[in-house]
């Protein structure tokens, strides 16, 4: 009878470098024949990355979840941040007129030099309303609102030329009491300023307050009369 080789099982240490592990790993070997047990060899380099695997898997799947959700928080927090600097830049840009009225009255037409409107008074034999004003004055701020919510002097504003001015003209026949604002002036279809057509006040001969809207009606009709008295 031949002789019955064993198997026994050496610990054969071998190092994974790309995943920072060591194990031993079993091989048999027969101990008369001297001969690697490539079976068994197999069988535990199969069970060993199993088990790896097992063992390591779920934990790389939680990381790469929580590096997604990591990324998607960062793109979250971004777009948030881009959208708060654009609603901020758009905020702060100043704000133009939409229209030649300034807020005097959309609806109307208006003129958009001094020059235009001498001219189109003539030519219409409408008279022309002058109106200087300041952005930034708080008594013109007070006297447009009322103004352009009056609508009885929105109706009665058609009949004229309109020119609405934020700066003074070289024209000294429109400042016959000095420059100030808010003040109007109406000038008829032969260029002559009516500097007879005044408000209440003795200083501010053309000044008119927003409890004055009631006179400017009355003068707005006054210059449509002497305009048909005076042809």
């Amino acid at each position: 009878m031949g002789k019955i080789g064993k198997c026994i099982s050496l610990g054969i240490v071998f190092k994974f470098k790309a995943h920072g592990w060591r194990r031993g790993v079993q091989r048999c070997i027969n101990r008369q024949e001297g001969a690697w047990c490539s079976h068994c060899d197999q069988e535990h380099l199969h069970t060993l990355a199993s088990t790896w695997l097992n063992a390591h898997g779920a934990a790389m799947e939680k990381s790469y979840v929580s590096v997604f959700l990591l990324l998607v928080a960062i793109s979250c927090v971004l777009a948030k941040d881009i959208g708060k600097k654009e609603t901020k830049e758009t905020s702060t840009k100043p704000k133009l007129p939409q229209t030649l009225s300034r807020g005097w009255g959309d609806q109307l037409i208006w003129t958009q030099t001094y020059e235009e409107a001498l001219f189109r008074s003539k030519n219409s034999n409408k008279p022309l309303m002058i109106i200087h004003h300041l952005d930034d004055c708080p008594h013109s701020q007070a006297l447009k609102k009322v103004f352009a919510e009056h609508k009885e002097i929105q109706k009665l504003a058609e009949k004229f030329i309109l020119l609405n001015l934020v700066y003074e003209t070289t024209d000294k026949n429109l400042a016959p009491d000095g420059q100030y604002v808010p003040r109007i002036l109406f000038i008829d279809p032969s260029l002559t300023v009516r500097a007879d057509i005044t408000g209440r006040y003795s200083n501010r001969l053309y000044a008119y307050e927003p409890s004055d809207i009631s006179l400017l009606y009355s003068n707005m009709q006054k210059a449509l009369k002497l305009l048909k008295t005076e042809l």
